[in-house]
């Protein structure tokens, strides 16, 4: 059976559906096999078996195997899985950044879709959709109720299909149908702008196949308009991860040659690693198997004097920490924003059949130096809040720590955080309060890259070397005791 490995993020923005596998390079051989005790599979067997005979009506068996591998799987930690079907399907597509839908990012916003953006080039943007649109009903279904990924589905299928969708667009205070025909999107997982003289901002939303090209693209961009580019802004906000290759490739544009990006450590041979950063990391887009050498020529040596700010929060997991960690450590740039995720572990992707494979965690993620991110995170060199006046509901995002079965440090974790819960508690209620005013009178984060956006504005401080507005609340959150 061959199996594949491939590094894995989940994915957290509402942008994209499923989850990304955090991918290295080689394949994985089969390592030796620890014999399971007779007495468990015999009673797996007798389980089946009293199902089959004795369940109310009769069962799928197939469906019946694939839950208890599933479950069994799923029992170990919050990142490993079994994927089959459109399950398996979507993954794939997030990983490659392609996938049959309409093309906008969305978001959920007060029960409804929010359109964070539509793509460029796709059939939303051609049928007029814009953002900040809120999408009421898919076809007859209304979205009051749905989850996003149950929208997202609604709203997914075959190429040349049709869906209906009711828009309420809120600056012409009228709704209205608006009929959409499916086809194959490639997302870009990049953006890019000069903000202003002499400094760019880049914003990863993800790392896909194709996000180191379109981030050496967009550096060369910046530089073509602006020669005497002197700070840039990496944004890995929200950044769910991705492929490793990818973060491999970023980082070939900031840091030497034969530098150190991470290094990967668990109980198989494979699993143990130091991946360096590469001249020839990039790959191209079109044929992810393929190197681009030339990905960075026409790139001045300039670029590797250039200052840099990395901004990351809370939604920073998996690559987009690689990435960040690899900087600091290197004292590339200064990290700067809030805590990261703290999705410090690796997932191999275990192709079991045509359609069906499995997801494992095989190794945990280091740092350069050697600092374990998992369930810790990367904590920026400077503190700096999501707005002016802080951001009290940051304290209610889920970080790896939070969730039941994480991977916690061998060497022990600290003692239950009391103060947190109750900070916790107290952001709650003021987020209800906030949801029962109007939705006009709601504070709501700026757009990221907008001359609103207060962390951007920090980075460009830091860069210029004025002062900067370090936040007074945020502070460094230890892992927790996993629940068992």
């Amino acid at each position: 059976m061959r199996q594949l490995s491939k590094p894995i993020g989940w994915i957290a923005l509402g942008a994209i559906a499923g989850a990304l596998a955090t991918v290295g390079a080689q394949a994985v051989a089969r390592g030796p096999l620890s014999p399971i005790p007779y007495e468990h599979i015999r009673q797996i067997a007798e389980v089946f078996g009293l199902a089959k005979a004795a369940y109310v009506e009769p069962i799928d068996e197939k469906k019946v195997l694939e839950g208890a591998i599933k479950g069994m799987v799923e029992s170990l930690d919050p990142h490993s899985t079994y994927l089959a079907g459109n399950t398996l399907k979507e993954f794939r597509e997030g990983v490659s950044g392609k996938f049959v839908g309409l093309g906008i990012q969305i978001e959920m916003q007060d029960g409804l879709v929010r359109v964070v953006a539509p793509i460029e080039g796709s059939p939303a943007e051609r049928a007029g959709m814009k953002t900040g649109d809120l999408i009421t009903r898919i076809d007859d279904a209304q979205v009051k109720g749905l989850s996003i990924d149950q929208a997202i589905k609604r709203m997914r299928g075959q190429p040349d299909t049709k869906v209906t969708l009711t828009v309420f667009r809120r600056d012409e205070n009228r709704s209205f149908p608006l009929t959409i025909t499916r086809a194959e999107i490639t997302q870009k997982s990049v953006r890019s702008k000069n903000v202003e003289p002499g400094f760019g901002w880049i914003r990863l939303s993800q790392f896909q196949e194709g996000t180191a090209a379109e981030t050496a693209n967009a550096v060369r961009d910046l530089l073509k308009a602006d020669p005497s580019l002197k700070g840039l802004v990496l944004d890995l906000r929200s950044n769910p991860g991705g492929l490793l290759d990818s973060a491999q490739g970023v980082l070939s544009l900031f840091l030497p040659e034969g530098s150190t990006a991470v290094t990967t450590d668990g109980q198989l041979p494979q699993s143990k690693s130091t991946v360096k950063v590469e001249a020839n990391a990039i790959r191209d887009p079109a044929n992810p198997n393929r190197r681009l050498p030339g990905a960075l020529a026409g790139l001045p040596p300039q670029l590797r004097g250039i200052q840099v700010a990395v901004l990351v929060d809370g939604g920073s997991a998996s690559a987009s920490e690689i990435v960040a960690g690899a900087i600091q450590d290197a004292k590339r740039g200064v990290v700067m924003g809030a805590q990261t995720f703290g999705k410090g572990s690796v997932q191999t992707l275990h192709q079991l059949s045509a359609d069906a494979a499995l997801k494992l965690t095989t190794s945990r993620y280091f740092t350069p130096s050697g600092r374990s991110i998992q369930a810790k995170g990367i904590m920026p060199d400077v503190l700096v809040d999501d707005m002016e006046n802080g951001n009290p509901y940051a304290i209610l995002r889920m970080r790896e720590a939070d969730y039941d079965k994480h991977l916690a440090e061998k060497s022990g974790t600290e003692g239950k955080d009391d103060s947190l819960e109750k900070a916790r508690e107290a952001a709650r209620k003021q987020w209800d309060e906030e949801m029962r005013k109007p939705a006009a009178e709601r504070s709501r984060p700026p757009e990221w890259g907008s001359e609103k956006d207060f962390a951007l504005r920090q980075a460009l401080n830091q860069l210029k070397g004025q002062p900067v507005v370090v936040s007074k609340v945020l502070k460094e959150r230890k892992d927790e005791p996993k629940s068992e």
